[in-house]
C-alpha cells in the first residue's frame, strides 16, 4: 500500500506486529513501481534486470543481471526500467523491522557485524557479484520454507553472511540521507560537524585544520588516513547530497542550488555533478519526477 506524503511516497508495508519479516518472490517482465520509502529495512534480490536503472538516495546506476540491495531508515529508493529488455525479471523482497533483533541484541558482542551493516543500509549499500553468489543459496531456501523457527534462521545466518563480507559498496551520500556520519576520531568529528554548519560558505584548509591544533599539511594526511577521502572530496560530496535533496524536495532552480550549496559557479556544479553521479542535475531531477508520475 502507498501514502503520498509531501513528495515521496511512503509505502505502508504488509508487515504485522506478529510478522518476523515480510518475503514476496516474484516474476514479471518490467520494473513500474515508483520511488518510495519505508520505515523497514529491506532486503532486495534481482536476477535478469541487466540495463535497468538503480535509484538508492542521490545514487543513480545502471545495474548487470544480478543486484542485491540493503535500504534501511527510510531512504527512497527504486528499480526502473531504462534499458533493460527481460521478460523474464526475477525479484525476491524482504522486509523487517528493527524489532526483529531488538537494541538488546544488537548490542552483544556477537551482533557487531549485523548492527554496522544495518546502519550503513541508512544510505544503501549495493553488494557485489561474488558476495551474491555466496548468499543465493540462502535466499532460495527462504522463498521455499514455510514461516516458522527454520526460515527465520535462514535469514539471520544470511544477514551474517551479508554482514561480514567486504564486498559492497555504499550508495548514497550521507547529507542526501540525513544518515549520521559515524567515526572513531573526535577530531575528524569536530571538523565534519563544522563542515555540515558550513557548506554554504568558503571553506578554508587552514580554518579547519586550526579547529584540531594541527598544521594544514599534518591536517589533511590525517583526514585523508581517518576517512578515505581528502578534505575536499568530503567538502564537495556534502555540498552535492544537499544539493541532490534540494533537487528532489524543493522548486527551487539548478542555479539558486548551486548557489545554496556553497558552489559559486553554476558551469562548475553540472560539471561535478555529471562526474560524481553520472547525470546532470535537471536530468537527476526528471528520474524522481519520472518516478511520481507513475503513482
Amino acid at each position: 500500500m502507498l501514502n503520498q506524503n509531501n513528495k515521496i511516497i511512503t509505502e505502508i508495508t504488509p508487515l504485522s506486529e506478529k510478522d518476523s519479516f515480510y518475503l514476496v518472490d516474484r516474476y514479471k517482465d518490467s520494473f513500474n513501481y515508483p520511488i518510495h520509502r519505508h520505515a523497514e529495512y529491506e532486503l532486495n534480490f534481482v536476477s535478469y534486470c541487466a540495463g535497468a536503472r538503480r535509484v538508492v538516495g542521490d545514487s543513480i546506476e545502471e545495474v548487470g543481471d544480478f543486484d542485491l540491495v540493503l535500504v534501511g531508515n527510510g531512504i527512497e529508493h527504486a528499480w526502473e526500467q531504462a534499458e533493460c529488455h527481460s521478460k523474464r525479471i526475477r525479484e525476491i523482497t524482504l522486509q523487517f523491522s528493527h524489532d526483529l533483533f531488538g537494541d538488546s541484541l544488537l548490542n552483544k558482542t556477537t551482533m557487531d557485524s549485523i548492527r554496522r551493516m544495518l546502519d550503513r543500509s541508512s544510505n544503501g549499500i549495493c553488494f557485489g557479484i561474488e558476495t551474491i553468489m555466496k548468499v543465493y543459496g540462502h535466499l532460495n531456501n527462504i522463498t521455499k520454507m514455510e514461516v516458522g523457527f527454520d526460515r527465520m534462521i535462514q535469514l539471520v545466518m544470511m544477514l551474517h553472511e551479508l554482514a561480514e563480507s567486504d564486498d559492497y559498496r555504499v550508495l548514497s551520500s550521507s547529507s542526501f540521507s540525513n544518515a549520521p556520519v559515524s567515526t572513531d576520531s573526535r577530531r575528524v568529528s569536530k571538523v565534519q560537524r563544522h563542515i555540515e554548519s558550513h557548506f554554504r560558505e568558503e571553506i578554508r584548509l587552514q580554518e579547519l585544520a586550526d579547529l584540531v591544533g594541527m598544521s594544514p599539511t599534518a591536517f589533511s594526511r590525517f583526514f585523508k588516513l581517518r576517512t578515505g577521502r581528502s578534505i575536499s572530496d568530503y567538502i564537495i560530496d556534502i555540498r552535492l547530497g544537499n544539493a541532490t535533496r534540494l533537487l528532489v524536495d524543493s522548486t527551487m532552480s539548478v542555479a539558486e542550488i548551486c548557489y545554496d550549496c556553497g558552489f559559486n559557479n553554476v558551469s562548475h556544479f553540472n560539471r561535478i555533478f555529471r562526474k560524481k553521479k553520472g547525470c546532470s542535475p535537471r536530468e537527476f531531477r526528471e528520474t524522481y519526477k519520472r518516478h511520481k508520475a507513475l503513482i
